[in-house]
């Protein structure tokens, strides 16, 4: 059954309750993803191995740090949405509207994730090894975020 369809008896009402829920559970587990990154993104620059970081390091670093921000901040997005469109009848356009910010929260985490594993990469091996590893993370995301759910999509249970 896909996530559109829901019980038979299902009002629009209860789907849209029924979404928003779920959409709700899963940037709460985003939210903490985010924030966890942002937060070790955080300590970098107290550690003493940080002032030998070359131009390029510095710059990724704070590229991901700003993506750790937005992410941040994007995240919380729906729930701003929600609080200001609260009781005016119009869950739909929140559900549609918080439903396109997950997509904007998913590839900033998926950022994230590739551009720590370069910088982390970069500055324990060389980076060579770092680009390989970050493109067959960026690759491995791809096929989780995009094209399984793509393709789960079309597939008839």
């Amino acid at each position: 059954m896909s996530d559109d369809q829901g019980d038979a008896e299902e009002t629009d009402k209860e789907r849209l309750d029924r979404k928003w829920e779920e959409l709700l559970q899963e940037l709460r587990v985003m939210q903490t993803g985010a924030q966890l990154t942002a937060g070790f993104l955080l300590t970098l620059p107290f550690q003493q191995k940080f002032a030998t970081l070359d131009d390029f390091q510095r710059t990724l670093y704070l590229f991901l740090v700003a993506v750790a921000a937005l992410t941040t901040a994007t995240v919380m997005g729906p729930v701003a949405v929600h609080r200001r469109l609260s009781g005016e009848h119009v869950k739909e356009r929140v559900v549609v509207t918080a439903h396109r910010l997950v997509h904007v929260v998913l590839l900033g985490v998926s950022t994230l994730i590739a551009g720590m594993a370069l910088l982390i990469f970069d500055v324990v091996v060389d980076r060579w090894v770092a680009v390989a590893v970050a493109g067959a993370l960026l690759a491995y995301l791809v096929t989780v975020l995009v094209l399984l759910p793509a393709r789960l999509s079309d597939e008839k249970f």
